[in-house]
């Protein structure tokens, strides 16, 4: 609902919108406008000691709290896609998404009109390089699965719950590690 608050007036024509929250309709051209949770992707880059990678926000909404690299899809933009992205221009490191790690609804941010975001993880396998903290991130730190920073120290309730399914991978309960891309084996932790 957030997405149309506020919204009176149809952009195309100008005419008067008749606005029910999740959808508004224009009462000349008839264009319609949905109120749709904006799509976004988040990297859970794993390390050869199975440890993630996390970022601290450098940016409201929750700046200085914990996330997961990531952000808003582009319009058009594959999620795949956009995952590279995202990751290059917050840390610096190219890499591929592995396993889907889930789905979940949250809020960018938390002010009565905060959008509703659709949320997308992967795990991501990294090639060479160091990452360094770049775009919207204020530190980047490696943690290991039973030293992660409490939920109140992490941005958003997805990022929780995706840090909570990545811990209960089957791979990662078995104690195998996929290695960085460009390697095919696998690693016993």
């Amino acid at each position: 609902m957030a997405i149309l608050h506020g919204w009176r007036t149809c952009p195309r024509c100008g005419s008067l919108l008749a606005n029910h929250g999740a959808r508004a309709v224009c009462t000349a051209c008839g264009s319609i406008y949905y109120a749709n949770s904006a799509p976004c992707v988040s990297a859970l880059v794993e390390d050869e000691a199975g440890r993630v990678l996390l970022s601290r926000r450098a940016v409201e909404p929750f700046l200085g709290l914990w996330d997961a690299p990531g952000g808003f899809l582009e319009e058009g933009e594959h999620p795949a896609d956009g995952l590279r992205r995202e990751l290059l221009e917050e840390t610096g490191l190219a890499g591929e998404p592995d396993r889907f790690v889930g789905v979940w609804m949250d809020v960018y941010g938390d002010a009565p009109d905060a959008a509703a975001t659709l949320n997308l993880y992967w795990t991501v396998r990294v090639g060479e390089g160091e990452p360094e903290a770049a775009d919207d991130v204020a530190e980047l730190r490696w943690f290991a699965a039973d030293e992660l920073p409490a939920p109140d120290e992490l941005a958003f309730t997805t990022v929780k719950d995706a840090l909570a399914a990545w811990r209960a991978l089957p791979e990662r309960r078995a104690g195998v590690h996929r290695l960085s891309a460009g390697r095919d084996r696998e690693e016993r932790l």
